[in-house]
């Protein structure tokens, strides 16, 4: 009777052989894949705002380009679109990222992008993540 007791368990009980395998293998990839999002959107986050604050800071800077003679002639703050554009552009330079600059009437804005190379993304193929941000500034003579 032990015999066939030992028979029939043997028979019957690998039948599940292989599937905490494959159920261990299809979660460790989805939380691989959760990892990724977590890891890579917080630095696509962070690459987010500082691009914003890189655009702001290089407005703020072109907007300080204002046409010295004119002020001084007429006391009316005219700003200077070429010096802007360049002082912008100068400010952009330092910081090393690359953005576009337009000016208009005593708005500068500035358009920065940044690419962010992923850490666990890129093994599902995603390499980077591109991020814009904007900033304006108005020239403007202040009250204080």
């Amino acid at each position: 009777m032990t015999s066939v007791l030992r028979r029939v368990r043997t028979r019957y009980a690998g039948g599940d052989d292989g599937m905490v395998t494959a159920f261990v293998v299809v979660f460790t990839l989805a939380l691989l894949c959760m990892a990724g999002l977590v890891l890579d959107g917080g630095l696509a986050l962070a690459a987010k705002v500082k691009a914003i604050d890189t655009a702001q800071a290089a407005a703020r800077a072109g907007a300080q380009a204002i046409d010295i003679p004119l002020y001084r002639a007429t006391g009316q703050i005219t700003l200077d679109a070429q010096q802007a554009v360049a002082d912008a552009k100068h400010y952009l330079a330092t910081t090393g990222h690359v953005g576009t600059v337009s000016v208009d009437g005593e708005q500068v804005t500035v358009t920065v992008t940044i690419s962010q190379p992923t850490q666990i993304l890129d093994l599902a193929g995603i390499d980077q993540l591109t991020e814009t941000g904007t900033g304006s500034a108005i020239a403007e003579q202040g009250t204080g």
